[in-house]
Parts: structure tokens; C-alpha cells; sequence
């Protein structure tokens, strides 16, 4: 059925539920994505082979089998952020990041009351993530981009005050994102989040100590400049991620993503790199303990 001009990208999702890409062969070292929304997944998609008595279960023990044991499940509100840090809790392969997303916070009628709500969450064992928060100018008009620059400072400075590695959102904001990070002086553990920019803006990155995250968007045909920057992130500041369930790697784009695809990017960024599959695996597996901790 072909999709209607004014069909919404949800409307889409759930127009093609259950049509999940077959698994790719497992990875022989297992890594862990960096960045997946299971509870979007689930509700906009739903999982592999149709319905599932415990979805997340169904999710997760797909990954596994790929070779993808460990998830990081990010939240985008203050409901989906305790979702997420309750399930981390709860299952010994996930752990947790809090935030508003960017898009949210000028639409939020207190934004300070829903910082503290993040701030609390920030506190939890499980939560290793304050994030996703960033900026970006593609979805947000000019009118909300102070509210999202003023939540974006905040949550900088929570992730400063717990400890916790800042996962930033950058979609067409590459400047403005360094310079309030610059500005505000970013905590000792930043990663970003589906690395969007060029190889001159990876060696910005880059030499701040930054970790970049790859998501499927590597394996774009138009995405040669992200190669190149994927190409010269040294190997202890490259990890790899889903933004589950969109952003599905090539040959499948357009269909549900999930975590049990990562290996089709970690293919795919080893190829951009000249890197043995093994061996990226085992460094993005060892960026993944240095940057969140022990999942165990």
C-alpha cells in the first residue's frame, strides 16, 4: 500500500509492523548498542516474527543472538525516561539513560520541574546517561531554541554533578552544539549520538576526547563523508548504535531497525575503517565498559 504525503512517520511504523528484516549472521565478538528505544520500537513497530508475551524479552533475546548482548535504552521525556531507568533495574542487559529530548523541551509548560524530575532519575545506579539532550535546528523552529539551549545547559550540568556520561542529539547544530559544550565545559564523558557530521567536524570531536556513535546512516550510499569521519575516530572513541527503531541499516532502510541488526553496521563501519570485524568489536565492547560501566 503506498504511503499518503500526510502519513506521520508513526503512521508509517505501524503501517509496516511485524515486516523486521531477517537476522544478519551473529557477530563472533559480541558488542552492546549504545542507543535504542525499545519502548518506541515496541509501540511503533512492534518485534520480530509478529507478537510477543514480553516484548522487551523478545527484543532482547533477538540481540543476543546477533551477538549483541548489552543495550543502553534511552528516554526522550520524563515517562519514558523512568521506563527506562525501572526496566534497567530489572534486566542485568540494559542500562539506562535519562532526558528531555531537545524537540520536547519548548513544548514542555515547566521546564524546570521536569529537569528535576530527570536529575532524580540521573541519580540511579542503572543510569549511566544523561541523554538524549542537544540541539536541533532542523525539527525545532526559531522561537523554541532557547528553551531547548537552556534544557540542553541543564543537562549538561546534571551530568556533571552525577558523574554520568552526556549522550548528545545533533541534528544540523554542529557549531552551536561545541560552543555551548565549550561554554558550559563538558563533562569527562560525552558521546554523540548518531554522529551526523564530516570528517572536519569529527576531528573537532575528536580532540575534545568525545566518543562518536555510529547508527545505520554509515551504510547510506550518501553518507561517504560519514565513513571518512567514521575512518579516522581512533578506536577507543568509536561505538556503535541502532536509535532503534528507525535509521535501519542498508539493505533494509525504510523497514523497522532493531538492536539485533548492529552487525550489518559493525560490517560496514570496519569496512569504511580497514579494521578486522573481531577486533572492532572487541574496542567498541571496551568503549562500552570505559563510558557506562558494567552492565553486571
Amino acid at each position: 500500500m503506498p504511503s499518503s504525503p500526510s502519513e506521520s512517520r508513526r503512521e508509517k511504523a505501524r503501517r509496516r509492523a511485524g515486516e523486521f528484516p531477517a537476522a544478519p549472521e551473529p557477530l563472533a565478538v559480541p558488542v552492546f548498542d549504545s542507543h535504542t528505544h525499545l519502548d518506541l520500537t515496541i509501540e511503533e513497530a512492534g518485534v520480530p516474527g509478529g507478537e510477543a508475551a514480553d516484548p522487551v524479552e523478545a527484543l532482547l533475546t533477538a540481540a543476543a543472538k546477533a551477538g549483541v548482548g548489552r543495550v543502553v535504552q534511552v528516554g526522550v521525556d520524563e515517562p519514558s525516561s523512568r521506563w527506562s531507568a525501572e526496566l534497567a533495574a530489572r534486566h542485568t542487559s540494559v542500562l539506562a539513560a535519562v532526558a528531555l529530548h531537545p524537540n520536547e523541551a519548548p513544548r514542555l509548560s515547566d521546564l524546570d520541574e521536569s529537569l528535576r524530575a530527570i536529575e532524580a532519575l540521573a541519580a540511579e545506579p542503572r543510569v549511566r546517561g544523561v541523554g538524549e539532550t542537544g540541539l536541533d535546528t532542523f525539527r525545532t523552529p526559531e522561537e523554541g531554541r532557547a528553551a531547548q539551549e537552556e534544557s540542553f545547559r541543564a543537562h549538561i550540568a546534571i551530568a556533571k554533578r552525577h558523574g554520568k556520561a552526556l549522550i548528545i542529539h545533533d541534528r544540523d547544530a554542529h557549531e552551536d552544539v561545541l560552543r555551548v559544550l565549550d561554554a558550559e565545559g563538558a563533562p569527562d564523558t560525552v558521546v554523540m549520538h548518531c554522529f551526523s557530521g564530516d570528517a572536519a567536524f569529527a576531528t573537532e570531536c575528536v580532540r575534545r576526547g568525545f566518543h562518536l556513535s555510529f547508527a545505520g546512516t554509515v551504510t547510506f550510499a550518501s553518507a561517504g563523508s560519514l565513513r571518512e569521519a567514521a575512518a579516522l575516530t581512533p578506536r577507543e572513541q568509536i561505538m556503535v548504535e541502532t536509535d532503534a527503531p528507525y535509521l535501519t541499516p542498508v539493505p533494509y532502510r525504510g523497514r523497522p531497525n532493531a538492536s539485533y541488526l548492529i552487525p550489518l553496521t559493525v560490517r560496514a563501519l570496519a569496512a569504511a575503517r580497514g579494521d578486522d570485524v573481531d577486533e572492532l568489536c572487541a574496542a567498541i565492547s571496551d568503549n562500552g565498559e570505559r563510558v557506562f560501566g558494567p552492565w553486571r
